[in-house]
C-alpha cells in the first residue's frame, strides 16, 4: 500500500509537467503572492545606466637595507621589493540586475611598501565588481571599450601600478652596496559609463500621471511611489510577475515622457534611452484626458527618436475605465483608431493609383501613416490592439497579465 502510494505521488507531477509543456492550449497563468508588501520606508530603485571613476592603486615602494650580522658587519644589501597596487575589475554575472551597488568613485588599495631581509611588500587585492549581463563598458570619448556579454566575463577598468624594486635588485659585480631603490608606479584612473543593455522585459510607457506606478504596484510586489502630481517616477522601478510554468517576466515602471522629448526636452534623452533598454512597451494611456492624441504623441516620439522600437513587441493599455470618463475616453479611442485607419487606407489607394505622392499630403499624413503600421503589428502579434483595466480597482488586470506574456513570447522567439 505505501509503494503504491509512494509510486503514485512521483507520477502525478511528473505527468502534470510533461502536459503542460507539450499541450498547445495550455495558457500560463500569472501568480499572485499571498505575502503582505514590506512597509519600510526604503524603495528601491532600478539604475540602468553610471558612471564611474576608478581609482587603482599604487604599487610600493622598494626598500633600501643593508644586511648587518655579528660576525660580519657590511653583508650586502637585503632590502625587499614593494607589493603590487590593486586592479579595479567589472565582472558579469547573473546575480546582480542592476547597477545601484556602482558607487560613483571605487579605489583600490595600495601596494605595500619592501622591508629588510629581502622581504617583499604585500600585493594589495583587486576589487571585483559584478555588474548584470550585458553591461556596455564606454570610455570618456563614448567607445565601447568593453561588451560583458557572458557569464565570468572580466573588463580591467584600472591597472593597479608595480612595486618598486629594492636595493638587493642592484646587487651587481661592479656595485656591491647599491643605496638606490626604485619608486611603486603610480596606478592608473580612468572613468567610464556603464549601461545595461536590457533591462526589462517589458517597460511601461505613458505621459506622467497616467498611472504607470499604481500599475506596477498592482501587478507585482514593487512600491514606486504614486502622489498626484506629474514627475513622480524619475528613476525607473523594476518588479517581477511570477508564471505557474516556472517564467518571471521583469515590468518596468519607466519615467513619463512628454511632447518633445526626442529633442532632449527637460530629461526626454534620459527618459528615452530607458525604453530603449525593454524588450517590450506598454502604451498606457489616461482614459481621461484624450487618450487617442496620447498615443499619437507617444507613437512619433518613439519614432522620431529610434526607428527600431516601432518593431518592438507593443500593446496599448487605456488606464481609469473605472471611472466615466475613463470608459468614454475607451470607446472614443477605438473609434478614433477604426477611423484613422480608414483615412489612411484611402490614402494608400490613392497613392497606388496615382503612382506618385505629393510632399505636402506626405508631411500632412505622416504621423497618421506611422501610427497605422504600429497598430496592425500589434494587432497581429497580440491578436488585441486595446484593452482597458483600471490599475486602482484591479479591473481587467487578468487579461493584461495574459497580453503581458504574450509581449514577453514573442520577444523571446525574435
Amino acid at each position: 500500500m505505501r509503494l503504491n502510494i509512494l509510486i503514485n505521488s512521483f507520477l502525478k507531477p511528473r505527468s502534470r509537467q510533461f502536459i503542460r509543456y507539450i499541450s498547445d492550449e495550455y495558457t500560463p497563468k500569472a501568480l499572485r503572492s499571498l505575502k503582505g508588501k514590506s512597509t519600510r520606508n526604503t524603495v528601491q530603485y532600478y539604475v540602468d545606466s553610471c558612471r564611474v571613476r576608478t581609482v587603482a592603486g599604487n604599487g610600493g615602494d622598494g626598500c633600501i637595507s643593508f644586511l648587518s650580522v655579528w660576525c660580519k658587519d657590511h653583508a650586502g644589501p637585503d632590502g625587499g621589493d614593494g607589493g603590487h597596487g590593486g586592479h579595479i575589475i567589472f565582472q558579469a554575472t547573473h546575480t546582480v540586475k542592476s547597477l545601484n551597488h556602482c558607487r560613483s568613485v571605487i579605489i583600490a588599495k595600495n601596494g605595500e611598501r619592501g622591508f629588510n631581509k629581502d622581504c617583499t611588500g604585500k600585493n594589495a587585492q583587486h576589487i571585483v565588481i559584478p555588474v548584470p549581463l550585458g553591461t556596455i563598458v564606454k570610455d570618456d570619448a563614448g567607445r565601447v571599450v568593453g561588451d560583458l556579454s557572458a557569464e565570468g566575463i572580466m573588463f580591467v577598468a584600472a591597472r593597479g601600478g608595480a612595486g618598486g624594486r629594492g636595493n638587493k635588485f642592484f646587487l651587481t659585480d661592479t656595485e656591491q652596496a647599491p643605496d638606490v631603490a626604485e619608486l611603486g608606479a603610480i596606478g592608473e584612473t580612468r572613468t567610464y559609463s556603464l549601461e545595461v543593455r536590457s533591462m526589462a522585459h517589458v517597460g511601461l510607457l505613458g505621459f506622467p500621471n497616467a498611472g504607470k506606478s499604481t500599475l506596477l504596484r498592482a501587478l507585482t510586489r514593487a512600491r514606486p511611489t504614486v502622489a498626484p502630481y506629474p514627475f513622480t517616477t524619475l528613476r525607473p522601478h523594476v518588479g517581477m510577475i511570477p508564471y505557474d510554468d516556472y517564467e518571471q517576466v521583469a515590468l518596468a515602471d519607466l519615467p513619463g515622457l512628454i511632447p518633445g522629448s526626442h529633442k532632449n526636452y527637460g530629461l526626454g534623452i534620459q527618459f528615452l534611452q530607458h525604453v530603449e533598454r525593454c524588450r517590450g512597451l506598454i502604451y498606457l494611456l489616461d482614459g481621461t484626458n484624450d487618450p487617442l492624441h496620447q498615443y499619437e504623441n507617444l507613437a512619433y516620439e518613439i519614432s522620431q527618436y529610434n526607428t527600431n522600437l516601432a518593431h518592438r513587441p507593443s500593446c496599448i493599455v487605456v488606464n481609469k475605465i473605472d471611472l466615466v470618463e475613463g470608459k468614454r475616453g475607451l470607446e472614443d479611442f477605438k473609434r478614433g483608431i477604426g477611423e484613422i485607419n480608414e483615412g489612411v487606407r484611402e490614402i494608400n489607394k490613392r497613392i497606388e493609383g496615382v503612382g506618385e505622392i505629393n510632399e505636402d499630403l506626405k508631411d500632412a499624413n505622416t504621423k497618421q501613416l506611422e501610427m497605422n503600421r504600429r497598430v496592425q503589428e500589434t494587432s497581429e502579434g497580440l491578436g488585441q490592439i486595446v484593452l482597458g483595466v483600471s490599475a486602482k480597482t484591479g479591473l481587467n488586470l487578468g487579461a493584461l497579465l495574459k497580453v503581458i506574456r504574450q509581449i514577453y513570447d514573442r520577444g523571446d522567439c525574435s
